[in-house]
């Protein structure tokens, strides 16, 4: 495909170029040579030619949140994984090293404190639970009132336990409930919602796309720019056209309704403007 052929070309074109610098190719190699592993314009075209960014709806969330298992307390820890990635949308990175104190239920918030969380640029900041619905924060709530009351943990132990594993009595490795250790990495939470997702019935989707998700929300819920740079912030991003170019694609569906819907009777011109350049304004500080 033109998009191998432009990756492979790529690794070749940075390969030549490096090597121009070496000795005993200095003489015989210039930087510019390394263009010739370029494809042209209409071949590069094609092979940038992505398709629709793949997430799920609010609904598939949800309908997966209730066909979730809640009996064992590992069933109700990935329960609350995934709970939480859609009231915050934080990365499973970030997710895998919280501890109980980075999570504030009676405010709801979480505190992606870069001291202890492995957040995006080391960045601190806090994220409010979004609007989602469904009985999510319910879910969140019960898991720390768990973590909390019955398995005595406190503020520097793990939100989400890693398992703990051990020998059986068929003298075979199991699941034994949870430990107190903070999993290595996020490869764990990305098979809950493997798991999850397709017992459910539905594809998988990685934590990443339930972002997509709540900026689809946002830019059906946010009437005014202010509430749409607040959604940005919420999601960790410093300006709003990053959330707007990296997570607002529109899907091909969406887009006929809007164009559709841009028929009706709607808010007068001037005040549209009036909020496109405030938004703009936003961008440009």
């Amino acid at each position: 495909s033109k998009a191998t052929q432009q990756r492979t070309l790529a690794v070749l074109k940075n390969f030549f170029h490096w090597l121009a610098g070496q000795p005993g190719f200095r003489s015989r190699l210039n930087y510019a040579d390394a263009d010739y592993f370029s494809l042209s314009e209409k071949d590069l075209r094609i092979a940038k030619a992505g398709n629709e960014p793949r997430f799920p709806s609010l609904e598939q969330i949800h309908h997966v949140l209730g066909s979730m298992p809640a009996e064992t307390e590992i069933d109700r820890r990935n329960r609350a994984v995934v709970a939480l990635s859609i009231l915050t949308g934080a990365r499973d990175s970030a997710i895998a090293s919280l501890r109980l104190k980075h999570v504030d239920v009676f405010e709801g918030c979480i505190r992606q404190d870069a001291r202890d969380v492995k957040t995006k640029f080391s960045k601190t900041f806090t994220t409010w639970f979004f609007p989602v619905g469904g009985n999510a924060v319910e879910i969140i709530g019960d898991w720390v009132a768990y973590l909390t009351r019955e398995k005595l943990f406190g503020n520097d132990d793990p939100l989400f336990p890693k398992t703990l594993v051990a020998v059986g009595a068929d003298l075979r490795f199991e699941a034994q409930g949870l430990s107190r250790e903070l999993w290595s990495g996020a490869a764990p939470i990305r098979q809950i919602f493997r798991d999850a997702f397709g017992a459910a019935g539905l594809p998988y989707f990685n934590p990443h796309s339930f972002r997509k998700t709540l900026t689809q929300l946002g830019e059906r819920a946010c009437n005014t720019p202010e509430e749409f740079k607040a959604w940005s912030q919420n999601l960790s991003h410093e300006n709003v056209m990053t959330t707007l170019i990296s997570y607002g694609s529109v899907a091909s569906s969406r887009q006929a309704e809007i164009i559709r819907q841009l028929g009706e009777p709607r808010a007068p011109a001037n005040e549209i403007l009036c909020q496109m350049t405030a938004l703009l304004a936003q961008y440009r500080n």
